[in-house]
């Protein structure tokens, strides 16, 4: 099939940062979505990390990891749980990755000895990425990382620019995220920030055709009109990125204004009627008065609210499905004290790297076992399970990881092929596939013989300690297809205590939910 030639938006911000650009760049494609249309997304980012995956979730919240195995900026969790696609290693850019290409072509001679330069290379380098195919969308919405004025920002302005001028200014769009600050001592919103930020990326060459404006209410008619004046746009472009208490109420405020009329006329399109449903029941659940359960989540990241941004959605998913609220209690690994799980339905420990609040975890998997209490482990999660009842069932008191030991009965090891050479290459990333066994709790939750999840670790569960496992109750329900890799473990005599391998939150869907996330709290509400 010949590939569709795509138009593109492009999301750029302003003023300060963590406005939303990702939400809002998805909230745009919902309501493109809504009217039939196919749509793409990507993010560019300006740091010259070669991509996120050894920053720590305490600096830059977690790392999202997409089917084929690329790790990625969280935004683009976001894509793809709102308009329900599946993206790809050329959807997350980084900085250091564009100059990584491009120096190593330069040192393959590919430039055939010209002088290696920011323009034209680098933001060549970008170009194509922006152009990259993308499975026949009919718009890509690219968002740039930063704020307008930042140094690094500046290559990734330029090639946007540049892009535009080579496929041509209607086939492009640039909507510009910005900040009307509200002053309590005046009563006023001020708009100068706004154009001051519409003025700056308007020195780099680009005129914005839409304009977000963040506020803590809806703009007044006056002053739509006057950021219009001011940035040379019509005040109907002027749009109030006015706060709201759920992210998937977003689509709907922006419908309310016309948003999507206004990408109608700038690309020349149909403004007709677009099927918002799926948003009208989040909005309706989250408006219910609904019975409420309370999940325990152990974990160690808690000082940065982003760590865990798939894993609250995933159960924020759930409810949905289980017309239930569900609150998380956050419960520190490394404090970690029995009583912090009292009274709660059910427990989840999630993933982790290095030893820092490993007992806790462990802990907490023994309280859910003995306790009879729901469990949801998650990667290492998964892990502490085993390490927990190997010590304290199997009776091997010096089960351990040799992630955390080296002098220990390694339970938990590296296996062979996934040798430790550097921190940035050795994980098993991406969707793997995984047979379940027959008449397990893995199968009823699935209803299917073969799964596939996406992952992100380095260290598995050691094959050979299967029929101690199950000469004590715990079942490995979920293999690799050549049956070296335990992927799913459960204890069959427990009413719901379950682990994966693997990392489900990064399929879950706001509008049909994850099984195994579904089927947690349809557990813990019977607990």
């Amino acid at each position: 099939m010949e590939q569709k030639s795509p138009k593109y938006i492009f999301i750029t911000g302003g003023v300060v940062s963590s406005l939303g650009k990702g939400v809002a760049a998805v909230s745009l494609g919902a309501l493109l979505q809504s009217r039939g249309y196919a749509v793409h997304s990507r993010k560019f980012d300006g740091y010259l990390n070669v991509d996120p995956g050894t920053m720590s979730p305490l600096q830059h919240g977690e790392v999202y990891v997409t089917d084929d195995g690329f790790e990625t900026d969280l935004d683009l969790g976001y894509y793809e749980r709102f308009l329900d696609i599946k993206l790809s290693r050329n959807d997350s850019v980084s900085g250091g990755r564009v100059y990584w290409e491009v120096l190593n072509a330069e040192r393959r001679g590919d430039y055939l000895g010209a002088t290696v330069q920011t323009i034209p290379h680098i933001t060549d380098k970008i170009k194509e990425y922006i152009a990259a195919p993308a499975d026949n969308a009919d718009f890509i919405i690219c968002e740039l990382g930063g704020t307008v004025g930042d140094m690094e920002a500046n290559v990734l302005l330029e090639s946007i620019r540049q892009f535009a001028n080579d496929i041509g200014r209607r086939n492009v769009m640039f909507v510009h995220l910005t900040l009307a600050p509200y002053l309590e001592q005046s009563g006023e919103l001020k708009t100068k920030p706004t154009q001051q930020s519409t003025r700056l990326l308007l020195e780099s060459g680009i005129q914005a055709d839409m304009l977000i404006v963040r506020s803590p209410r809806m703009l007044e008619q006056s002053e739509r009109e006057k950021i219009g004046l001011f940035c040379n746009l019509p005040e109907r472009s002027v749009i109030s990125g006015v706060n709201v208490d759920n992210i998937y109420k977003i689509p709907l405020a922006y419908e309310a204004q016309d948003m999507f009329a206004r990408a109608a006329e700038h690309f020349g399109l149909e403004n007709k009627a677009g099927d918002l449903s799926r948003f009208h029941r989040i909005e309706k659940y989250l408006s219910g008065d609904l019975q409420e359960v309370e999940i325990a989540m152990v974990g160690k990241y808690f000082d940065v609210p982003d760590a865990y941004k798939s894993l609250n959605e995933a159960l924020f998913h759930a409810g949905i499905q289980n017309n239930v609220r569900v609150k998380i209690k956050k419960v520190d690994a490394e404090k970690f004290d029995p009583k912090d799980l009292a009274g709660v339905s059910a427990i989840l420990v999630p993933g982790g790297f290095g030893a820092r609040g490993i007992d806790g975890k462990i802990a907490a998997a023994e309280y859910a076992r003995e306790n009879k209490i729901p469990y949801l482990g998650i990667c290492l999660g998964m892990q502490v399970a085993v390490i927990e009842f190997m010590r304290n069932v199997a009776g091997i008191k010096n089960a351990h990881s040799t992630e955390f030991s080296d002098k220990c009965e390694p339970v938990i090891d590296i296996m062979p092929g996934h040798d430790k050479i550097d921190l940035g290459g050795t994980l098993r990333l991406g969707a793997y596939p995984c047979f379940i066994k027959p008449g397990t709790l893995a199968e009823k939750i699935y209803g299917a013989p073969k799964i596939s999840e996406r992952h992100r670790h380095r260290y598995e569960l050691n094959i050979k300690y299967e029929n101690i496992l199950s000469a004590h109750g715990m079942v490995i329900s979920g293999k690799s297809p050549d049956g070296r890799l335990p992927e799913i473990i459960e204890i069959p005599d427990h009413p719901f205590y379950i682990a994966g391998q693997f990392h489900p939150e990064f399929q879950s869907s706001p509008y049909t939910g994850h099984p195994l996330f579904t089927a947690f709290i349809a557990a813990a509400l019977k607990s």
